[in-house]
């Protein structure tokens, strides 16, 4: 057999072995499940933009930033007049909004989001005063502020506006210091528990082998979700561990047929294991269309009438024809999206040819509308 011979031979193989396998592919254990604990926290604050160019909250509708400024104010030993009423124009009201990534140190920076409470017509150019950040447990674990980068544009005059993206929420690089840990033990005792992405007892099992496979007995399956993994129990030669551990590759099973429809945007998306069943199909359009027309009725000379206004109204009802089409069963995704296509449906339609489909057992996937 010649070196030629041989690579066509191999060729054919892995194309062989790809058919068999479906065409999946190795995925690190790092993008198929999380360490259990190991995670982020949400946080968030009440804060004052300052320095706008006019943009600000009219205060007159918003009480709140007129408050709070006036106890910005009296904590920096400037006491306002009882009863004052204060017109600012480049102050504004936002919530702050932070995620505190697992094992964040004192003194670590992060990213925040300001957004506008308010009725202020931008962020742009302005400055967050010294936030307070809140966990859910009501204790601050971070304080922010800094300039608020937005990015847009807007202009108006005369009654016309122009603005280009979304002018009210702005962010923050490194805009908050961590001020307060979180403690987050990696495991419990002499084990780690791995936390699928996404329930699935096969590839739970799966993962289960492989990580065998690198360190006998190691690795048991507590459900279709969680795995228990035997550590070592210092934390120096367990975080190497885990890093090995997340290197892992391991080949995911199929999942359940699904289609997504999202009835708001039209959007139709599916999985490779969706299947349909030979079947007939017939769909129509029906619209209605009510047209008025406005006309002036003139009375005639000296028959003391008036003049009136007289609206004409044509309805129509238009119904187009659907004939009954053949749809051929597909074995595989291609097959189903060129049976669908041969429909000639707009988004719209295919909806409710897909929830048709469904209740006559003719898709065999789950159909799910969000």
């Amino acid at each position: 057999m010649t070196r030629i011979e041989r690579s066509l031979l191999a060729i054919f193989c892995a194309a062989v072995l790809m058919v068999a396998t479906g065409g999946a592919r190795a995925e690190r254990i790092k993008d198929l499940a999380s360490i259990a604990g190991v995670r982020t926290n949400q946080l968030v604050g009440y804060g004052i933009v300052v320095g706008l160019d006019g943009s600000g909250d009219q205060t007159t509708q918003t009480p709140f930033t007129v408050q709070s400024m006036i106890s910005m104010l009296s904590a920096m030993g400037v006491n306002m007049p009882p009863g004052l009423s204060l017109q600012l124009k480049n102050v504004a009201a936002v919530m702050v909004t932070a995620s505190l990534p697992p094992f964040a140190r004192a003194g670590q920076p992060i990213d925040v989001t300001v957004s506008s409470i308010g009725n202020a017509k931008s962020l742009k150019g302005g400055t967050l005063i010294l936030t307070p950040m809140k966990g859910a447990d009501g204790q601050i674990y971070a304080m922010a502020q800094g300039n608020v980068a937005v990015v847009g544009a807007g202009a108006s005059g005369a009654g016309s506006k122009v603005t280009v993206n979304h002018l009210s929420v702005g962010r923050i690089a490194a805009g908050a210091t961590v001020e307060r840990e979180v403690p987050m033990p990696l495991g419990q005792g002499d084990y780690v528990h791995l936390e699928l992405n996404t329930t699935d007892f096969g590839t739970a099992q799966r993962m289960v082998e492989a990580i065998n496979a690198v360190v006998p007995g190691a690795a048991a399956a507590a459900d279709g979700r969680q795995i228990r993994v035997r550590a070592p129990s210092t934390a120096d030669e367990r975080v190497s561990f885990i890093g090995r551990l997340e290197s892992i590759d391991v080949t995911p099973v199929r999942q359940a047929a699904k289609v997504i429809v999202n009835s708001r945007t039209g959007s139709v998306v599916m999985n490779q294991s969706v299947l349909i069943e030979t079947c007939a199909v017939a769909h129509g359009a029906l619209s209605v269309s009510v047209s008025t027309e406005n006309a002036v009725s003139q009375p005639g000379a000296l028959s003391a009438g008036q003049t009136a206004r007289v609206a004409n109204s044509q309805i129509e009802i238009r119904q187009e024809g659907g004939a009954l089409m053949n749809v051929k069963g597909g074995a595989n995704l291609a097959d189903v999206v060129k049976a669908l296509n041969s429909l000639g449906a707009n988004p719209q339609d295919l909806i409710a040819i897909l929830q048709a489909m469904k209740s006559a057992g003719a898709l065999r996937a789950e159909l799910e509308i969000i």
